[in-house]
C-alpha cells in the first residue's frame, strides 16, 4: 500500500497497461506535457511521442481517431479534458464508439477508454460543471465508470483499459488532489459496487465526488441514531443491482444521492428498480435543474450538500 493522489494513481494505472500492453496509446490535446490535471504526468517521456500523442483541438477529430485506432487492433485511451468538452464529439462516441460491435456482428469490437472529467469545477461556471453520467448511462454499448477514490482510480482505470467495449470514464474534476492508500495489486471488476460502511436503518447510495458528501452526513446521521448502509456505486453501468437490492432488503429505505441534476438523473433508474422488486421507502437527492453559476454563492445552489443529505436522510425515517 502506498499513500499517492487521485492523480498519482491514474498515471500508475496508464503507465502498468501501457508496459503490459504495447497496444495501449493515449491520444489527446495536453497529454504530453501531462494533461491539465496531471494525469498523465511523465508518461511521454516514458513511452515516446507515438504511444502518448498530442492532438489538435478538435473533440471529433480525437474521439474519431480513437475510435478508428481502436477498430484496427490498438486500445486507446482518449482525454477529452472535461466531459463538457465531449459533446463536441458526441457522433463518434454514440453512434460509431456505441454502436459497432452491435452493427457489425461483434467483427468490429471498440475497445476504448474516454476520459471524461465530471462535475462541478470549482469557479468554473456552468460550461465547465456538468455530471452527465445518465446522459452516457442510457446509451447501449457503453459502459459508464465514475471512481471516487485514489484506490479505485488505480484499479478501475485498469479495468476499463482491459475491457473489450467502449468505456466513458468519468473522474471528477476536484477529486484529483485526493490522497488514499493504493494497492496496485488490488483489481476491481467493473459493475461491483462497494459498501463502506454498514448500517442497519437505511441503505445509501453514490457515486464520484458526492460519495465524500455522503460519507460526512453519515458521521452526523450516526450522532442522531441512524446508521448508514453507504454504497458507492462506482460502476454506473452495469450497475451493481445485487448489492443494493441486498442492502434494501435488510433496511427497508433507499436514498440515492448524486452531484448530477436530480431531474432524469441516474438515481430515478436506481429507486425505481428497487420500488419495483421490494416493498422499500425510496427517495432521490440531486442537484437543481439550473446551470451552475460561477460566483460563489450561485454555484453553492447547485450543490447536494451534506445538510441537505442528512435532512433526506431524515425525512426518510420518518
Amino acid at each position: 500500500m502506498v499513500l499517492m493522489s487521485y492523480a498519482q494513481a491514474a498515471v500508475l494505472a496508464v503507465q502498468h497497461e501501457m508496459q503490459a500492453d504495447p497496444r495501449v496509446v493515449v491520444m489527446g490535446e495536453d497529454v504530453g506535457r501531462g494533461g491539465i490535471f496531471g494525469q498523465y504526468k511523465g508518461l511521454q517521456e516514458a513511452f515516446g511521442r507515438e504511444r502518448v500523442i498530442d492532438t489538435p483541438i478538435s473533440e471529433a477529430a480525437i474521439m474519431g481517431s480513437g475510435v478508428g485506432m481502436a477498430l484496427a487492433g490498438l486500445r486507446p485511451v482518449v482525454e477529452m479534458r472535461v466531459v463538457d468538452f465531449a459533446l463536441c464529439g458526441m457522433d463518434e462516441i454514440v453512434n460509431q464508439a456505441a454502436k459497432n460491435r452491435f452493427m457489425f456482428g461483434g467483427q468490429g469490437r471498440v475497445p476504448l477508454v474516454a476520459r471524461m472529467p465530471s462535475g462541478i469545477w470549482d469557479a468554473s461556471a456552468a460550461q465547465h460543471s456538468q455530471s452527465l453520467e445518465a446522459w452516457f448511462a442510457h446509451l447501449p454499448g457503453l459502459v459508464v465508470v465514475c471512481p471516487s477514490s485514489p484506490q479505485d482510480n488505480y484499479s478501475l482505470l485498469r479495468a476499463a483499459m482491459q475491457c473489450g467495449d467502449p468505456v466513458v470514464y468519468m473522474e471528477h474534476k476536484t477529486l484529483w488532489g485526493l490522497e488514499g492508500p493504493v494497492d496496485d495489486t488490488l483489481q476491481v471488476p467493473l459493475g461491483q459496487a462497494a459498501t463502506l460502511r454498514s448500517g442497519e436503518h437505511l441503505t445509501l447510495v453514490s457515486w464520484g465526488r458526492q460519495v465524500q458528501v455522503c460519507a460526512q452526513a453519515c458521521v452526523e446521521l450516526a450522532l442522531k441514531g441512524i446508521e448508514v448502509d453507504l454504497i458507492d456505486l462506482r460502476t454506473i453501468w452495469p450497475w451493481d443491482r445485487e448489492a443494493v437490492l441486498k442492502s434494501c432488503a435488510r433496511t427497508g429505505r433507499l436514498l440515492v444521492a448524486h452531484e448530477a441534476i436530480q431531474v432524469a438523473g441516474f438515481g430515478a433508474e436506481i429507486v425505481a428498480t428497487v420500488a419495483e422488486q421490494l416493498p422499500c421507502k425510496v427517495k432521490r437527492l440531486g442537484a437543481p435543474r439550473i446551470p451552475v453559476g460561477y460566483s460563489p454563492v450561485l454555484e453553492a445552489q447547485a450543490r447536494v450538500s451534506v445538510e441537505a443529505t442528512v435532512q433526506a436522510a431524515v425525512q426518510l425515517m420518518g
